[in-house]
């Protein structure tokens, strides 16, 4: 018995730690990339998402005609259950503002958006361990 609490209190340490990397230094170093190199090789998989609390987190996407594509892994993605929120997005040097909310209902849609998102993701990952759909809006400018 002693064993076991030993090797869980180690392992939720180290998912602890592992959450706080990636958080706090993991994210500030593709934050810097994503800002210096917009036209890099990891801009074209991931963007800057700015939250209305000023938050700015990196995540992958796929942008198609005013609409952008996010997967959220963790919980970042309640911020737009319901009505949703306006953000900013900074797509490979690009200033972009919009609406995004969060499909969890549709899941022959949520399946179709994931397969060109994500395309290298297994066929037997279930659903529920695929991420959550963030949709954004895009407000289009009156040019």
């Amino acid at each position: 018995m002693r064993v076991a609490l030993i090797v869980l209190a180690t392992l939720t340490l180290l998912i602890v730690g592992y959450g706080v990397y990636v958080t706090s230094i993991g994210n500030s170093g593709v934050v810097a990339e994503l800002k210096q190199n917009p036209m890099g090789e990891r801009a074209e998989r991931a963007m800057l998402l700015t939250f209305p609390d000023g938050k700015t987190i990196p995540v992958n996407y796929l942008r198609e005609d005013n609409r952008v594509y996010a997967g959220a892994d963790g919980a970042w993605w309640r911020a737009f259950d319901g009505e949703g929120a306006a953000v900013t997005l900074l797509i490979q040097g690009e200033a972009l503002t919009g609406h995004a909310t969060v499909e969890l209902r549709d899941q022959e849609f949520i399946d179709d958006v994931f397969s060109r998102l994500r395309p290298t993701v297994p066929e037997w990952l279930p659903d529920w361990a695929n991420g959550k759909l963030v949709i954004v809006d895009l407000k289009v400018s009156a040019d």
